[in-house]
């Protein structure tokens, strides 16, 4: 079963999510089980000619079958925090000098706020999630195969034209938090001291 997987079974965050662990940004799973996940671009597959069409799916077809290993991709779509956003237009509204520029920042800002009064802005995410698991693999052992796999998965993607980078300990840990805790992500966000107190906790 892969880790980013939702119960519906009424337990606990922790008891559902039963991680040991985010180290290196690998994550520690009970069994000698160990994810890394890398964040990857996506590409508008309707824009592209018939011919570009062609290519990508048949690119796509010896990525899959040039796979040494399983993976899991996950498409995440989470309400954006548009505060933030407003908030570096009020801090460039005091940096601004000339009056015509206030108010064309005054007049985008009120749009903004009207936009997202009655409409959720959404963002896409997209993740590929790289397995290992071996009983008697050390997390070295584990370290080394999950960064040779994400390699050829990473290089096997920039062939179809996207980019991808590995997640960081804090944003595997992020993501779990938002996942199963989305009410709290923005006034309890995850901090590297929060990590480091739930790695204590786990190991």
């Amino acid at each position: 079963m892969f880790a980013l997987q939702k119960s519906n079974r009424k337990i606990s965050s922790r008891q559902q999510i039963d991680i040991k662990g985010v180290r290196d940004g690998i994550l520690l799973l009970p069994g000698n089980q160990y994810r890394v996940v890398l964040a990857i671009t996506s590409i508008n597959f309707e824009l592209k000619s018939e011919a570009e069409q062609d290519a990508l799916i048949e690119t796509y077809q010896s990525f899959l079958n040039s796979l040494a290993c399983p993976l899991q991709i996950l498409v995440r779509i989470r309400k954006l925090d548009m505060d933030k956003y407003i908030d570096n237009f009020k801090v460039r509204l005091k940096e601004e000098t000339e009056d015509i520029y206030k108010l064309e920042i005054r007049n985008y800002t009120d749009f903004v706020r009207s936009l997202i009064a009655n409409n959720n802005i959404l963002a896409r995410n997209f993740f590929v999630v790289i397995p290992f698991a071996g009983k008697d693999s050390d997390f070295e052992v584990a370290k080394e195969q999950l960064v040779l796999n994400s390699d050829i998965i990473a290089k096997g993607l920039a062939r179809l034209g996207m980019h991808s980078r590995l997640l960081s300990s804090l944003e595997i840990l992020d993501l779990f938090y938002s996942f199963y805790n989305p009410g709290e992500v923005k006034s309890q966000p995850i901090t590297n001291q929060t990590l480091e107190l739930l790695n204590r906790s786990y190991l």
